[in-house]
């Protein structure tokens, strides 16, 4: 899978060359690249942005250079296009296996400012995501969630399919409690259960210890 990522920040993208997304890009099984488009602004100072018609504070992001980034980067339109923005769909996960499962090249971009000109996001871009109900300060941090919620459920990335199918959220519910030694901790035990190998019981155990989201 590919993710084409459009910033005027790219070097906020150092953690997406550490951990796990390191090691996919290492072994090819996801691509990460990084796009400022500000190099294809057609102005002499590669100015992107602009005043806001109608007044207001703060600068716009310009039609223009993002679309022309669009062009070379993705030239016959395969690619599933996503603006990250506060008014966008709230990501969950149910999202991310979408993405996971339907896309083979996502490009995201990653506003700033006072956000985009409407038109570029009208005539480009097939949808925008949001992470909730808050604002920041720019894409960037959203466009590397997603990225990392989505490249874990790429086929290899992880050792296997159980490491993301048990997980909270994938199927509605959230994990169960978990433990590791020391086996007492503070007067607070492991559950006997979880000791007693058998195999069954723990499951079960597991399964009343999820909770419904």
């Amino acid at each position: 899978m590919k993710f084409s990522i459009l910033t005027l920040f790219p070097n906020m993208f150092a953690p997406l060359k550490e951990s796990i997304l390191k090691r996919a890009q290492d072994k090819g099984l996801i691509e990460i690249e990084i796009i400022n488009f500000r190099d294809f602004s057609a102005c002499p100072h590669k100015k992107v942005d602009d005043t806001v018609y109608g007044g207001g504070q703060g600068m716009l992001l310009a039609c223009q250079p993002i679309y022309d980034a669009l062009k070379s980067i993705d030239p016959g339109r395969k690619a599933h296009r996503v603006y990250m923005c506060a008014k966008g769909e709230t990501f969950t996960q149910t999202k991310a296996k979408e993405l996971a499962a339907k896309r083979k090249h996502i490009v995201l971009l990653c506003g700033h400012y006072e956000g985009v000109d409407e038109r570029v996001l009208e005539l480009c871009f097939d949808e925008r995501i949001s992470l909730g109900q808050f604002v920041l300060t720019g894409g960037e941090l959203p466009a590397m969630v997603l990225v990392d919620a989505v490249a874990r459920m790429v086929k290899g990335v992880l050792t296997s399919e159980e490491c993301y199918r048990n997980e909270s959220h994938y199927d509605g519910f959230l994990e169960e409690p978990q433990y590791t030694r020391p086996q007492e901790f503070m007067g607070k035990n492991v559950p006997e259960v979880l000791m007693s190998g058998n195999h069954k019981q723990i499951e079960e155990w597991r399964k009343s210890n999820r909770r419904k989201v």
